[in-house]
This record gives structure tokens, C-alpha cells and sequence, in this order.
């Protein structure tokens, strides 16, 4: 749906796309990104994606390349926005070049990690709710596509699709592939990412690192599209929850287990043609729904369509309604900004931005914390207590970034605790007091498990 469109979108629905995450679903916006981070920050924190080229603009820099790396080098070519291994290609011939396209190509991974001779990469879940504030969550459990027949990194194999493509759409067509309906199992040709830890393990390797540089790729991958969406948010979403996605991304091991990144999918398969991928990919949709979450509509917002000035209904891409972002009060305005305006800020005033909470402040933490308690299998990411170190990479910092970061740095070992210190204010915030009936004054109550009186003690306060 094109970015406007989002426009149309009602408070009490939600929908599975973010306006502008093509920047990281199309593979050749997705390496534009990637390799404007890489400029920025150094090969040292963005090194994990193969040196690409898109075409025709590259071309002559594409030529050069192919003239420094010899005779042996190898390439992919790939169109910009197609699935299924569509249109994939491994070359090393100038020759083979096509010219009249527009075309991915990438320096080809021949080295890649192999079980038992042949080669494979990890299907990703990575599920975000929300880019303000950023919060990432990643199934721990994936799928692992392994192709047939064995590996080889000879020239005369290079048009052998079964061999060098990773893709499952290709792979299944094989009539040598075996499928697997064990999700513990280390056979056939697609494994759970349980397996492959324990095969891993197996092997003497350190399956924790590996998994906290996978996580890692995913992190600074969504940064690198959070300014795109979060610009299109502002413009065209009336509200911050009208959005989530899910996105697969496709990640391939070297020789040293080194991962990088092959893809992102806006539009993941989740077909479960097999018991292995109803015991994945079930888990994962059931555990996404819960964490979407859904909140109860007011009535007039679903007692019929809108309509237009002239009388006439809305088109799909036509609406005109209001937005109704919660609005800041000047008190938040001015904290929003004294946190945002110090250039070089350390950790010590970071951590104060905790000391005072405004209404909002509350609002968004009590919404974080209550997601979290529903994320089932998935694990969240950022924020996480790791996640100060990735504040850098945001081409504009935010203020709610850093308050859920500074509050899991702060609470992420004792829950509870945090959650018990600011209860007061919690209710409060998440209560409307001039509604009886309103779900957050029902989930606040439940949350706290306070006498009326002392809600009525509560409010006297808060208003005095």
C-alpha cells in the first residue's frame, strides 16, 4: 500500500506493514542503506553484507571491480525486487552480463559454511511493533534451508540452481530433496534452529556469540530504515499503533561462521506444507498475534464508514480524517528537547531521564512492559540492556529510545521492581477519568490491584 494510503487507517485496525520498509525489502535500496551506514560508521561495525553493486548506475565501478578481482572471482546477479530465487544467477564471465535491466550484483560468498558438504542459510523472524520507539523482537526459533546436491565452488557447477541457490521456493522443486518433520532432528534438508545449535555445539562452536551476532545484524539493519518510516509515520499514520510487521531475513555462515546478511522479505512465506514448519512457524504466528496486541475501539470510530465533506464515502486511498496522536504537553516538549539538545551526553545524564516522569514518559513504558509480558518465544532486542550501544546509528536520536533504554539498563534483572516503584504514576497515566468504562482504567486496576479508595486518593493527588 503506498505510503497516503496509511492515512485510511482506523484507530481500532492494524496493519502488517510499516510505510517505507521497502528501504530494507527491496535488495537494492537495502544495500543503498546499508552501504551509506558502512561510509558513516566504519566496515568495522558494517561489514556483514557482500560488496554490491546496482545497476545501471554502478556500472562503470561494477567494471572496474570485476577487472581487479581476476580471472576465478564469481558474482550474483539478482533483480532488485523479485522473491523465489527469480531471475538469480551465478556468473564469471563480463560476457554473461545482461545489460538491459536493472540488476543486483554482488561479489558471490563462495566459501560458504557447509554440513556435510552442503550449504545452506537461516530464515530470520523479526517482528517489529513499533519505530518510536524502535522495538525488535526475534523468534528463537528459524528454519535452515539446505540445498542438494553437495557444494562445489568449480565454474562448470555455476548453472546448477539446486546447488548454489539457498532458496527454498527453488530447493523444494528438487527431486532429491528430503524433507524433515522433526524439530529436533538433524536430517533432511530443512532443520529448526534448535538443531542447528546442537549439531553446532556438537562441533565445539559458540552457538551464543553466533546467535548475538545474527541479532546484532538485525538490529542495525532495521536502524538503517527507522529515518524512511519514521518520516512517512509522521506524515501519513494517525495512530502509533495502526502498525507492525514481519519481516524474514536471510542470513548465510561463512567458512569462519561469520554471518551475513543475503535479504530482507516484507512479505515472508508463511505456507507450513510440513510438520517441521506448523512447529515453527505456528509457534511464531500465535506468539505474533499476542504481542500485536489489540485495542478496544471507541464506538464512534467503528459505527460506519467516513465520509467525505461532499457526503460522499472515503475512497480507500481518499480519506480525510484527523489524526489523533496523543499530543504533548509543553512540560513533555521541554524535557523531550533537553535530553535531545546535549551533543556529547554520558551515561550519568542519560540515566536521570528516569527521575521525574511525565504522563507520556509513563504511557509508552507501561505499553513496552506490558508487551514484553506477551512475547511467548519471541526475544526482544532493542531495546534491550545492550542497547545503549546502537543509539549512535539513528540518524536522529529519540527521546523514548532513550527512556526505554535507560529503563532496561535500569530494570531489565528486577522487573518487578520497576514496575512496582512507578505503579502510582502508572495507574494514573493509563486511567481516563472521565470514562468508567475505559479498558486502560480496567487494565490499570488489574495491574495494581487497589482499593477504589485508593484510586480516588490517587487521582486527588495527580490533580492537586
Amino acid at each position: 500500500m503506498k505510503s497516503p494510503c496509511f492515512k485510511t487507517i482506523g484507530e481500532h485496525q492494524k496493519l502488517n506493514h510499516f510505510p517505507g520498509t521497502f528501504q530494507i525489502g527491496r535488495k537494492d535500496r537495502l544495500w543503498r542503506n546499508l552501504s551509506k551506514m558502512q561510509v558513516r560508521f566504519g566496515k568495522q561495525e558494517f561489514s556483514f553484507f557482500p560488496r554490491t553493486f546496482v545497476l545501471p548506475q554502478d556500472i562503470k565501478l561494477l567494471r572496474k571491480a570485476w577487472e581487479d578481482g581476476g580471472s576465478r572471482q564469481k558474482w550474483i546477479i539478482k533483480p532488485p525486487a523479485s522473491a523465489r530465487g527469480i531471475g538469480i544467477q551465478v556468473i564469471h564471465k563480463w560476457s554473461q552480463m545482461p545489460r538491459k535491466r536493472p540488476l543486483l550484483v554482488q561479489k558471490y560468498l563462495h566459501k560458504p559454511y557447509l554440513i556435510s558438504g552442503n550449504k545452506f542459510d537461516l530464515r530470520i523472524y523479526v517482528y517489529v511493533t513499533s519505530y518510536d520507539p524502535l522495538r525488535v523482537y526475534v523468534f528463537t526459533d528459524v528454519s535452515l534451508y539446505s540445498p542438494q546436491p553437495q557444494y562445489s565452488s568449480s565454474m562448470k557447477t555455476l548453472g546448477n540452481k539446486f546447488m548454489h541457490l539457498t532458496n527454498y521456493s527453488v530447493n523444494k522443486k528438487n527431486s532429491e530433496y528430503q524433507a524433515n518433520s522433526d524439530d529436533k532432528a538433524c536430517q533432511g534438508h530443512k532443520w529448526a534452529l534448535k538443531a542447528l545449535w546442537q549439531y553446532l555445539g556438537s562441533k565445539g562452536i559458540n552457538t551464543t556469540l553466533l546467535w548475538d551476532k545474527i541479532k546484532d545484524i538485525v538490529i542495525k539493519t532495521v536502524i538503517a530504515s527507522e529515518p524512511y518510516v519514521n518520516s512517512l509515520l509522521k506524515m501519513n499514520v494517525r495512530s502509533p499503533n495502526s502498525c507492525h510487521e514481519l519481516f524474514g531475513f536471510d542470513i548465510m555462515l561463512d567458512e569462519n561462521l561469520k554471518p551475513w546478511i543475503l535479504e530482507v522479505n516484507i512479505s515472508p512465506s508463511l505456507h507450513s506444507n510440513t510438520a517441521l514448519d506448523v512447529s515453527i512457524k505456528g509457534q511464531m504466528i500465535r506468539d505474533l498475534l499476542n504481542l500485536a496486541g489489540f485495542r478496544i475501539p471507541q464506538r464512534e470510530e467503528v459505527s460506519g464508514p467516513s465520509t467525505s465533506p461532499s457526503g460522499s464515502s472515503s475512497s480507500l486511498c481518499g480519506g480525510n480524517r484527523d489524526r489523533t496522536k496523543p499530543e504533548l504537553t509543553t512540560d513533555e516538549k521541554v524535557k523531550r528537547a533537553f535530553y535531545l539538545s546535549q551533543r556529547y551526553a554520558d551515561q550519568d545524564f542519560y540515566s536521570s531521564v528516569l527521575d521525574v516522569l511525565t504522563p507520556d514518559d509513563v504511557r509508552v513504558l507501561a505499553e513496552t512492559e506490558d508487551e514484553f509480558t506477551r512475547k511467548g518465544e519471541f526475544e526482544r532486542v532493542f531495546p534491550s540492556p545492550s542497547s545503549s550501544r546502537y543509539l549512535r546509528f539513528f540518524e536522529c536520536p529519540r527521546y523514548l529510545n532513550v527512556l526505554l533504554d535507560q529503563w532496561e539498563q535500569k530494570h531489565w534483572n528486577n522487573r518487578t521492581k520497576g514496575e512496582m516503584k512507578h505503579q502510582g504514576i502508572m495507574f494514573i497515566s493509563n486511567t481516563d477519568l472521565t470514562d468508567s468504562s475505559s479498558p486502560a482504567r480496567i487494565f490499570a486496576f488489574e495491574k495494581l490491584s487497589v482499593s477504589p479508595e485508593m484510586m480516588f486518593m490517587l487521582t486527588l493527588c495527580v490533580l492537586v
